[in-house]
């Protein structure tokens, strides 16, 4: 027992000696900042609703380097080993610069350009004179290679934490989760007296979160964000060894998920926006600045706020949990070894899930809204060019879907892929259903407007260039026909079902686009929320033009009202059947609706029902109808 204690007294005096540092250098750097005019006010843009001090950055920094330098000289350890590598002095000088340019921006505001030079420079030193790379993990690697993906990581990391830092405490939080997930992979690996930097780190974090978690006296700033994200990605490059994939990359890049994916997402849906931007001319209906390096309001944190009611503790602890589940993966693929394929599948997966269910709604929507502004320009050159592309671009898809099709009937039928099939039996079936696509007119069918009687027509050139093209391999040499009845008929039912798909695939985004506008729309406090009475077919007339317009929606449908009592609970087109209209009353209060319309053929005496029904509940309410009149 006495052993054990004397193992972990070192590790347990420099995180407390850190954290009781930065405990005592926090409220002292909050004051002097708030001096130096060094604080964030309150502003459309900021979550803080008075005047608070940033550049917290240095209590942050003093405190794990000073506690840090302290234990070295009074213990006489050395550094090497100590989780900052064999340069550490040069180590200590890269953070100090970061740490300085992240001061000077918290001071002075500097433009995003001279920051991200900065800290582009910083990470080019990393590499160069810090001999921080990836060079260990990976010996083969090429020297520009390594400088170019060394760069990368480092300056994404900074970056990748100076957005996330948006909520009181988020930064700080992910980060300590970070670090002793880092700290903990090398404990794994056998190698815990590298961890001493990792805990003293852990312990500075923990000193400021006193300061930093909601309600915040003080935030990190650029100083803080910066130098976090720098130690961040730096401590795994400083510790890396030969064949230590996971404690050199796959854990820290589990650990820094979520600023990451932030990041990445930021991009995306700025370029995306700046897009749109340049092709409208004019300012964003969200107020966003066409700029890509501006701020905006769409980060995780400020979807997650919003999602939880504008509860900072509850979106924070959202974003520790997901950080910590990330983590805890990677540390149990470390545990399982062989097994750990097997979780890191299932991860992909839950992140997948959650991700294009919670995260990546606005990215998408902004996507099809670009789309349908090009596929919606009116302008004659554009157009034309379109019309000239629009059917080779068809015909390039049917072939894809014509060779889909082949190789799924191949392994369905356990028909051997050899030479002799790829070279003489797939260009006949292709060719020969091909040419029956261009028989049967199938190319100067608007599909978009297509009936039952066009896929029939489509089934039926299937059917006879498959029949075709049976004759052709039963005449062919070197194929074997022992299975062409089998494919016969197989073929044809795969070459439809294909070929359809690529022609239902335009309405399919369209309703994929509606859906992701519902979900933007839901956060919406000027949106109009609908109820339709009537589920038939007036109905889905009324959410084709809903789906048509979506980048100029501002209604969404909440519920539907329908006087066939089978319906009730169903759902059509996405939309639950609440109940009839003699119930309308109690659902108008109960899902919160604006307006109510009416979507199917009323009587006279009906419509006066209707009315006399839903004028108490004080909704607007309209007609949706299409008539044949004389002219």
């Amino acid at each position: 027992m006495m052993n054990l204690l004397q193992r972990l007294a070192p590790f347990a005096i420099v995180f407390f000696s850190a954290l009781a540092l930065t405990l005592v250098l926090t409220p002292i750097v909050r004051e002097i900042n708030r001096r130096l005019g060094m604080v964030d006010k309150p502003d459309p843009r900021r979550i803080n609703k008075v005047p608070i001090p940033r550049g917290g950055g240095a209590a942050l920094f003093l405190g794990l380097f000073g506690s840090f330098f302290v234990y070295v000289l009074v213990t006489g350890s050395r550094w090497v080993g100590s989780g900052v590598g064999s340069h550490s002095l040069r180590f200590v000088a890269l953070a100090t610069a970061v740490f300085l340019l992240g001061l000077a921006d918290d001071k002075w505001n500097l433009p995003p350009k001279l920051k991200l030079l900065g800290q582009l420079a910083v990470a080019f030193f990393a590499w160069f004179w810090a001999d921080l790379g990836f060079h260990t993990l990976w010996p083969s690697i090429p020297p520009v290679l390594d400088c170019a993906l060394t760069m990368f990581w480092i300056v994404g990391a900074v970056n990748a934490f100076n957005l996330i830092d948006g909520l009181d405490g988020l930064a700080s939080g992910i980060a300590l989760i970070a670090v002793l997930g880092m700290a903990g992979a090398l404990a794994f690996s056998g190698r815990p007296d590298q961890t001493m930097f990792h805990l003293a780190f852990a312990g500075a974090l923990v000193g400021f979160l006193r300061y930093n978690y909601n309600p915040a006296s003080v935030f990190l700033g650029d100083s803080g964000s910066m130098l976090i994200g720098f130690l961040v990605a730096t401590l795994p490059l400083a510790t890396q060894a030969a064949n230590s994939f996971l404690v050199s990359v796959g854990v820290p890049l589990l650990a820094m998920g979520v600023p990451i994916f932030d990041t990445a997402l930021a991009i995306l849906r700025r370029s995306i926006r700046h897009l749109i931007f340049r092709r409208m001319a004019t300012e964003l209906s969200d107020g966003d600045s066409d700029r890509v390096m501006t701020a905006d309001h769409d980060h995780l944190h400020h979807r997650i706020l919003r999602s939880v009611g504008l509860n900072q503790r509850k979106a924070a602890w959202t974003l520790y949990l997901l950080t910590l589940g990330a983590v805890a993966i990677g540390l149990a693929g470390m545990a399982l070894k062989s097994k750990s394929a097997g979780l890191w599948l299932f991860a992909f997966a839950a992140a997948a899930v959650i991700i294009f269910r919670d995260m990546a709604r606005v990215e998408l929507f902004d996507a099809g809204r670009l789309l349908s502004s090009y596929a919606r320009d009116r302008s004659t050159a554009l157009r034309r060019r379109w019309a000239r592309l629009a059917v080779p671009l068809l015909v390039a898809f049917d072939l894809i879907a014509l060779t889909g099709a082949f190789f799924v009937m191949l392994y369905a039928m356990k028909i051997p892929v050899t030479k002799t099939v790829i070279r003489i039996g797939l260009p006949i079936r292709i060719s020969t259903v091909f040419a029956a696509l261009v028989f049967f007119r199938i190319y100067v069918t608007v599909w978009s407007r297509a009936t039952a009687a066009n896929f029939v027509w489509l089934f039926l050139a299937c059917a006879a260039g498959s029949l075709a093209g049976s004759i052709g391999v039963y005449y062919a040499p070197q194929i074997e026909t022992t299975e062409i009845i089998g494919a016969t008929l197989m073929y044809p039912l795969l070459c439809f079902v294909f070929l359809s798909t690529v022609r239902i695939f335009r309405p399919l985004v369209r309703g994929i686009f509606y859906t992701l506008d519902c979900s933007r729309l839901k956060a919406r406090k000027d949106v109009s929320r609908v109820l339709v009475y009537g589920a038939g077919l007036r109905y889905r007339s009324f959410r084709r033009e809903l789906v048509r317009r979506t980048s100029a929606n501002d209604r969404i449908v909440v519920g539907l009202l329908d006087d066939d009592i089978l319906l009730r609970g169903q759902f059509i087109g996405g939309v639950k059947v609440l109940g009839t209209l003699m119930e309308a009353p109690e659902i108008v209060n109960r899902v919160n609706a604006d307006a109510v319309v009416i979507a199917c053929e009323v009587t006279d005496d009906w419509l006066k029902v209707i009315r006399k029904t839903l004028v108490p509940t004080g909704v607007k309410i309209t007609h949706f109808n299409f008539t044949e009149k004389e002219l």
